[in-house]
C-alpha cells in the first residue's frame, strides 16, 4: 500500500498551495476560511539516489520513475479540511478532518510562518498572528481526539483485558482505523510512564498523558513553515525553531514552489522539485511579471534558504520520521531486469527492519507463500527470509511458486 503523508493546519495557512504544488493539480485556493471543504488527494513523489548510477546501468522503471539519476517514488498526499479551536468536538469541519487525518501514516503541519492568519483561521496583517500558538492548538485538537477515541472504548478495553488480550492489542484494536498499531501503543506506554500501571486505575491525567504520546509516535509530523517568502516570516521561523526543538522545523514556500512547477511543466525553466537553483531555457517566452517573480524566488527564497522546502519536507517525512529504505527486486539478477527487460523495474519503500518476507509479501502473496530466499545483486549472497533489508538493496527473490 503507498504511504499516505497529510497536510494539516489551520484555514489560510497555505495546505492547498502546498498540495498543488508537489501534486500539481489545481486544487480550489481561496482567501475565505475552510475554502478545503473535502479532503483533496493526490500523488505526490518520496526523492532517492538511484541505485542506476552505481551499477552503470540505463534503466527504465515501471512503478516510479528515474529523472538525472533521482528515483522518485509515488506516496500519496491528501489535503485536509483547516482546523480550528473546538474541532475534536465538532466545530468547524472538525470530525470529517479528524477522520481523514487518521488515514495517514505522517502528518506535514503547515503553519503561516508570516503571522498572517488570526486564531479563527481569518487573513489578517503579517505579523499580527502566532504561529506558536497555532502549532499548539492544532497539536491539542489531535490529542484530544485521540482521548476521545480512548475513552470512548474504555469499557471494550477494560473487557478485552479481563479476558487475557494485551493493553497494547486492545487498543491497537480499537484504534486500527487511525493506523494505530500495537507497537506504537507500547512505545507510547513506555514514554508515559504507564506500561505497569493497571489500565482500569489510570486517571484522567494518565488517559491525557498516553493520548499524547500516542500521537506523537503514531503520527509522527514536521512542522512546516509556511510564506517563509514574507518579510515577518524568518523570525517566527526561527522562534519556531527554538518554542519546538524536538521537531524537525522546515522553511518553506509553497506559492515558490507551485511558481516554479508551473514554469518548467511550460518549458520556461529547468527545474526539478527539491533542487536548489533553476535556469531559464526560454528567456524570450517570459513576461516581465514572469521574469520579476522568478527573480523574486531565487533572491527572497533560494537564495536564503536552499529550497522551497515543499519536496524537502516530503522527503523528511518519508526517509526521517518513517526511515523508509528503498529496495529494488529484480526477476535476473545478473542484468538487473525483470521478465520482460525492464532494467531496475520497481523500487519499494520498506520500513526499517523489514524483511525479504516482508518485500515478497509486498510483491505478491503467493511469492511470500513459496518463499525460499534472496540473493543479493552486490554479493551474490544468499539471504534468508528473516535477513532485514537495507536501504539500497537490489535482490531477486526465489521461490517455489515463482522467482520474481
Amino acid at each position: 500500500m503507498p504511504i499516505k503523508i497529510g497536510l494539516i493546519g489551520k484555514t489560510n495557512t497555505g495546505k492547498t498551495t502546498f498540495f498543488n504544488a508537489a501534486t500539481l493539480q489545481s486544487a480550489e485556493v481561496s482567501t475565505y476560511p475552510f475554502t478545503t471543504k473535502q479532503p483533496n488527494y493526490g500523488i505526490t513523489n518520496a526523492i532517492t539516489l538511484c541505485v542506476c548510477r552505481e551499477f552503470n546501468v540505463k534503466d527504465n522503471p515501471k512503478n516510479s520513475k528515474c529523472v538525472d539519476g533521482w528515483r522518485h517514488i509515488p506516496v500519496e498526499l491528501i489535503d485536509l479540511p483547516g482546523l480550528i479551536k473546538g474541532a475534536w468536538v465538532g466545530k468547524g469541519l472538525g470530525n470529517q478532518f479528524l477522520a481523514v487525518a487518521s488515514e495517514a501514516d505522517a502528518l506535514l503541519h503547515v503553519v503561516d510562518a508570516s503571522g498572517s492568519v488570526d486564531e479563527e483561521g481569518r487573513l489578517t496583517e503579517p505579523g499580527q498572528g502566532n504561529p506558536i500558538a497555532d502549532v499548539y492548538d492544532i497539536e491539542e485538537e489531535l490529542v484530544m481526539w485521540f482521548l476521545k477515541l480512548i475513552e470512548k472504548s474504555e469499557s471494550r478495553i477494560i473487557k478485552d483485558i479481563k479476558s487475557g488480550k494485551t493493553l497494547p492489542d486492545s487498543v491497537a484494536e480499537v484504534l486500527r482505523g487511525a493506523k494505530v498499531t500495537a507497537e506504537h501503543v507500547r512505545t507510547a506506554l513506555k514514554q508515559s510512564g504507564l506500561e505497569k500501571k493497571d489500565f482500569e486505575n489510570w486517571t484522567k491525567m494518565d488517559d491525557k498523558k498516553f493520548a499524547e504520546k500516542l500521537r506523537e509516535v503514531s503520527k509522527p509530523t514536521i512542522i512546516v513553515a509556511n510564506k517563509i517568502d514574507i518579510e515577518t516570516a524568518s523570525k517566527n521561523f526561527e522562534l519556531l525553531r527554538d518554542q519546538f526543538s524536538d521537531r524537525i522545523v522546515v522553511p518553506c514556500s509553497a506559492e515558490a514552489e507551485l511558481l516554479l512547477r508551473r514554469a518548467e511543466q511550460k518549458g520556461y525553466i529547468r527545474y526539478l522539485p527539491g533542487e536548489e537553483t533553476f535556469e531559464i531555457v526560454q528567456e524570450s517566452l517570459l513576461t516581465d511579471k514572469q521574469r520579476w517573480a522568478l527573480d523574486f524566488v531565487k533572491e527572497r527564497v533560494l537564495k536564503d534558504y536552499m529550497r522551497t522546502g515543499v519536496q524537502f519536507a516530503i522527503n523528511v517525512a518519508v526517509f526521517k520520521l518513517l526511515r523508509m529504505n528503498t529496495v529494488y527486486p529484480v526477476y535476473d539478477i545478473t542484468k538487473l531486469t525483470d521478465r520482460h527487460g525492464n532494467v531496475l523495474p520497481d523500487a519499494y519503500l520498506l520500513p526499517s527492519g523489514s524483511t525479504v518476507m516482508d518485500l515478497a509479501k509486498e510483491i505478491h502473496t503467493e511469492l511470500a507463500k513459496g518463499l525460499l530466499y534472496a540473493i543479493d545483486a552486490r554479493t551474490g549472497l544468499r539471504l534468508p527470509a528473516d535477513y532485514q533489508l537495507k536501504d539500497r538493496d537490489v535482490l531477486t527473490i526465489v521461490s517455489t511458486t515463482r522467482r520474481g
